[in-house]
């Protein structure tokens, strides 16, 4: 790839994961190409079952659940169960060219659909490839789902209450995190590519993706923790103390102390004077008294406002924060001074997340993506730019090749 080239990105994408590590190509001002399934018989919805999940938006074909993750990207709608289909992919893969092919197909489908590794490779030794499956293409018939990765990797025996049942984390984390190690891998290889020329394949298990942030969970177990010392604690830390939310008068407010040295500047605030005993004075001793402690805090802060209660952990220089609705992150000054934006095709505006770092192509883009693109919207122009001609185009859709 030139230098002066933007990198091009085929993805056979659907759902979350791989769409969110390609939106991050995105957001660097790559040309992200995304392709979908022809109409199955019998099946009313056509490609990505994300597009119709949510409320219906712009179309029958684009609910609110599709939009964010696909902006500014192109979509096609390809067969590639069919020979025909296949060529086709693989002349894209040359004609265009294109740096980096992406699919979170279960790998147990990749060879029927020519996607493999191996297949591409064959057509395009410098291509660098990445899949996302459940637990990696070595097991290539387990399905990817979220929560029930959670389920496999502990995640919901450390969310909730320690009373409670298991509970999945609100956000998909593991479906992020997946998308997130793909974006590493790819930016890894494309560097490595610059030495050596060559291809790569990136197989990343979400499985194994989620185990990796267990840092302060499994090690512990080696080194003398209980496995009840370690599991589901609500809103508490199970290390310091105290960390938790409080309800107040108006809200909650969420603490965080994290050192003794922080509590010393804590209990000094008339507010919490009276938690100023030596039985707290430390960490451990907080911890042999912590339900009796947290409650206590919780007395206090049910006296008094957000408002009030944060002023005094502000002066104390105290983390802390009101537990801001959902409704309300968007407006948050941060979050506003940063969103992105795409409008609709009617005309209306949506904010999307900002990045989690800016880049130059969004700062000159001034925050906007192109809206996500309708059902096989591209697939014509894509096919023209690598030489198709018109009667090509309908020769394909009458044998069902593209839609």
């Amino acid at each position: 790839m030139s230098d002066d080239r933007r990198p091009i990105v085929l993805s056979v994408e659907q759902a979350l994961s791989m769409p969110y590590a390609t939106l991050r190509f995105v957001h660097l001002g790559w040309r992200v190409i995304r392709v979908e399934a022809t109409p199955q018989a019998g099946r009313q919805s056509k490609g990505d079952p994300n597009r119709y999940i949510g409320a219906p938006f712009a179309g029958e074909d684009r609910h609110s659940y599709f939009v964010a993750p696909n902006a500014g990207k192109e979509a096609m709608a390809l067969n590639l169960k069919e020979a025909e289909g296949r060529e086709i992919l693989h002349r894209l893969l040359n004609e265009l060219p294109v740096d980096v092919f992406c699919t979170n197909t279960m790998p147990g489908r990749h060879a029927s659909l020519g996607i493999d590794y191996d297949s591409l490779a064959e057509v395009r030794p410098d291509l660098i490839w990445s899949s996302i499956s459940a637990m990696g293409t070595d097991h290539p018939d387990v399905p990817g789902y979220d929560p029930a990765t959670q389920a496999l990797c502990g995640y919901m025996d450390l969310t909730g209450e320690s009373d409670g049942p298991p509970l999945q984390c609100g956000p998909p984390l593991i479906d992020l995190k997946a998308g997130d190690e793909v974006f590493a891998q790819v930016l890894l290889a494309m560097l490595e590519q610059k030495s050596t020329g060559a291809g790569k394949k990136i197989d990343v298990s979400m499985a194994h993706a989620a185990v990796s942030w267990l840092h302060t969970f499994l090690p512990m177990l080696d080194m003398g923790c209980t496995p009840e010392s370690i599991k589901r604690a609500g809103n508490q830390h199970r290390q310091f103390i105290p960390v938790n939310a409080y309800a107040t008068s108006d809200g909650f407010v969420y603490m965080a102390i994290g050192s003794d040295a922080q509590w010393a500047r804590f209990v000094h605030e008339g507010m919490f004077a009276k938690l100023l005993q030596e039985r707290y004075e430390t960490n451990e001793r907080r911890r042999e008294h912590k339900e009796e402690l947290h409650a206590t805090i919780a007395g206090i802060t049910a006296q008094h406002s957000v408002a009030a209660v944060s002023e005094v952990l502000a002066r104390a220089a105290i983390p802390h924060s009101p537990i801001t609705p959902i409704e309300q992150v968007a407006d948050l000054p941060f979050v506003a001074e940063s969103s992105l934006r795409t409008v609709t095709p009617d005309g209306r505006a949506v904010r999307l997340p900002p990045p989690a770092v800016p880049t130059p192509h969004l700062s000159a883009m001034s925050g906007t993506l192109p809206f996500a693109p309708a059902y096989g919207a591209d697939t014509v122009s894509v096919l023209e730019e690598v030489g198709f001609t018109g009667a090509d185009v309908e020769r394909l859709r009458a044998g069902g090749v593209i839609a």
